[in-house]
């Protein structure tokens, strides 16, 4: 049975391929080579991958980024597609589907937003409630820098609050643009905003995500 963490790998990594090498990201400074290395090193070093949150191991993980990004782009691609190790943690379908799911549709649309065709995506309401199950989960850690009180709020009436304090900025959309938006991709994601204009201004600059 395929799970949400497996389609979004697939689509990723078409995505990656239709669009080439060198193609523009969403991930400040980062081209389509730079991102799909990341996805490689993430699931495949995990001696360097804790320099995504670990400052001591920055060298080893800048050291391995270096080294994928040189492989062949159709080889990262593959590598993406056939998925980690057998021995690897996300190799468990449950650890795939909590660690991935989320991960692989933010960066697809970092490759699909970046282009200037895009069109938004409707994502199935089964997808759509898993995200914002997850995003639920981790609303309060993607939004602890917010310089102002951040309410998450799907068109529904559904809220989470990402952010305690004032002023208060709602951010409405649907879970997979809210998604982004907590994620750091705020000028790209399809939401409204309310709340004072000072306090809007400062919440779409903010450094979100984890």
């Amino acid at each position: 049975m395929s799970t949400h963490a497996k389609r979004e790998r697939l689509l990723l990594a078409d995505l990656l391929e239709a669009a080439g090498p060198t193609a523009p990201t969403l991930c400040h400074g980062w081209l389509t080579r730079d991102l799909a290395a990341h996805v490689v090193v993430r699931e495949r070093r995990p001696d360097a991958a804790g320099g995504l949150l670990l400052g001591v191991l920055k060298d080893r993980l800048e050291r391995a980024m270096a080294e994928y990004t040189a492989k062949p782009y159709e080889e990262l691609i593959q590598l993406i597609r056939t998925g980690p190790p057998k021995l690897s943690v996300y190799a468990l379908k449950p650890i795939d589907e909590a660690a991935n799911a989320v991960e692989f549709y933010v960066h697809a649309e970092d490759v699909r937003r970046a282009q200037p065709d895009w069109a938004p995506r409707v994502l199935d309401p089964v997808f759509s409630d898993a995200l914002w199950a997850r995003l639920e989960r981790l609303a309060r850690l993607t939004g602890r820098r917010s310089p102002v009180g951040l309410v998450l709020r799907r068109p529904d009436g559904r809220t989470a609050v990402a952010h305690k304090g004032t002023p208060v900025v709602t951010v409405t959309g649907e879970p997979g643009e809210l998604t982004l938006f907590c994620f750091g991709r705020q000028d790209a994601a399809e939401v409204d905003l309310d709340g004072p204009k000072e306090a809007i201004g400062r919440l779409t600059t903010a450094k979100l995500g984890i």
